[in-house]
């Protein structure tokens, strides 16, 4: 490649960006998943489109599909508040290995049966359409006002559910005959609890450094965090764990660790995880030639029914069986299961391997997923409304954001935080926080202007505040803020407060010295 070449790179790579960004603000107003809009860009510059840019690497679209999917997984961790995919853990656990096995057994037999593949093919389009989409979930959950008990679940199963899948693919696009399958559940059950046991080792090592070590520039703790959670991931693959599994994990620790510079993290991780979509969706996009889908669009939509009407809710059901969940609720997780990306990439894994008939498995792929998320991800929003599930007025108070900026030399720390609409925070007074001793507002934020506080300052929505906390009674001061705001200025004596709802932060180290 000469420089000439590099810029023309450049010039494309940064237009298309551009224009991704742009179909953001489309896909928001008209409920599309932008997946597919990044997928139609993908094939506009593609050989049958406008772009005329012919590119047929499977293996280097694998390559770069595992490196976004890290990112978004990372992302999405990071995002993931532990207090709602705590109580989820068991059930998404179940969806993920239950489900998933269900999911693959009723789609392959539905494409060996009624769209007529041979069983190695019909096998490796159950497993791969059997993983939920982190991008496409991520991405539609910001949308949609369900329950924390919902969100939780569907968080938590897409960032478990590609381990097991990537196993089976993998299992299955293997020359020979498939390991016998009491091997293959031995093998996911290791590879699973090995990327657990790294994921959740580097998340927590990584917390307590960057807890304890404070780097010269704010701008070093994002890229810091980023690599600790790209870490796990190249950690867990090397141990021959799941490297995804590991790498959701460990993001989600650090996620929920409380370390400095919180909101700046997770705003970076969310820019890295929208270029790692936009990348990886134009670049499948590309790899795709439309005029070879013809004779793949009816098995992709006869594929596409049974999944989504028969294996993708007899696998919530059948997993959920221990559980009591009522009946709506399950209807929705079923209808939620949004595939995207990763079932392409994951497509893409026979044909690197050149199984026979792999081209005609990602044509099938392809159009199911582009399909059937084309109704799924519009309708869920209606959905969830016509099963009368959802927070449909946004009343349900948020948690708050509270940037943490350590103090090395003065042993302290800078907290800031914002008074959203859904605080109650509003109306109360300043001496009404009972902020704990060795913690003071300092400075409030009011219509661009700011001004030091007194205690009978009342506070409003927008307020933007700064409180200097020692370091003894940093967690202390960031719990009392979070339970105010949730409780009023009467959480704690009514039984809102640090110990009801806000249990996780109980057990945190402090951020010390």
């Amino acid at each position: 490649m000469t420089v000439d070449h590099l810029n023309q790179l450049l010039l494309v790579c940064s237009l298309v960006l551009l224009i991704a960004v742009a179909a953001v603000r489309i896909s928001s107003r008209s409920g599309l998943p932008s997946l597919l809009i990044y997928l139609g860009i993908g094939v506009a510059i593609g050989q049958d489109g406008p772009g005329g840019i012919v590119f047929d690497n499977a293996e280097l679209t694998q390559l770069l599909g595992y490196a976004a999917l890290v990112v978004i997984l990372a992302e999405g961790g990071l995002g993931t508040k532990w207090k709602e995919i705590r109580p989820a853990l068991p059930k998404a656990a179940l969806l993920s290995t239950v489900g998933v096995a269900v999911s693959v057994g009723v789609t392959a037999a539905g494409a060996h049966y009624l769209a007529g593949l041979e069983w190695r093919q019909a096998l490796l389009i159950g497993a791969v359409v059997s993983s939920t989409d982190a991008a496409a979930v991520f991405s539609v959950l910001r949308n949609v006002p369900l329950p924390s008990r919902l969100t939780g679940v569907l968080e938590a199963e897409s960032g478990f559910n590609d381990a097991p899948v990537v196993i089976l693919v993998v299992a299955f696009s293997a020359a020979g005959p498939v390991e016998h399958w009491s091997a293959l559940l031995g093998k996911i059950a290791l590879e699973l609890a090995i990327g657990a046991a790294v994921g959740l080792a580097v998340g927590w090592l990584g917390a307590y450094g960057m807890r304890h070590v404070a780097l010269p520039a704010s701008g070093l703790y994002p890229i810091a965090v980023m690599a600790i959670a790209v870490s796990a991931y190249a950690a867990g693959a090397l141990a021959h764990g799941s490297g995804f599994l590991a790498v959701y994990l460990a993001a989600v620790v650090l996620g929920n660790a409380k370390l400095p510079h919180a909101p700046a993290t997770r705003g970076f991780a969310e820019g890295l995880g929208w270029i790692g979509q936009i990348g990886m969706f134009v670049l499948l996009g590309l790899l795709v030639t439309p005029h070879n889908l013809l004779g793949d669009i009816v098995p992709a939509l006869v594929i596409g029914m049974i999944l989504t009407i028969v294996a993708r809710p007899l696998s919530v059901f059948v997993s959920l069986l221990p559980f009591t969940m009522p009946w709506q609720e399950k209807t929705l997780l079923s209808w939620a299961g949004l595939r995207g990306a990763v079932p392409i990439v994951l497509a893409t894994i026979p044909m690197v391997t050149k199984i026979p008939g792999s081209e005609h498995v990602f044509n099938i792929v392809f159009v199911l997923v582009v399909v059937y998320t084309l109704i799924q991800g519009p309708t869920l929003p209606w959905l969830a409304r016509r099963l009368r599930i959802g927070d449909a007025d946004g009343t349900e108070a948020a948690d708050l954001g509270i940037e943490s900026a350590p103090l090395e030399r003065l042993r302290g720390h800078l907290l800031s935080t914002s008074i959203g609409p859904a605080s109650r925070m509003h109306g109360v007074e300043v001496s009404e926080l009972r902020m704990p001793k060795g913690a003071a507002v300092t400075l409030v934020v009011r219509d661009g202007s700011s001004f030091v506080p007194s205690p009978a300052t009342v506070l409003r929505h927008g307020d933007e505040l700064l409180v200097v906390a020692t370091d003894p009674v940093r967690d202390a001061a960031e719990r009392r803020l979070q339970a105010v705001s949730q409780g009023g200025k009467l959480a704690g004596w009514l039984g809102t407060g640090a110990t009801h709802g806000h249990g996780h932060l109980r057990g945190h180290r402090r951020e010390g010295r």
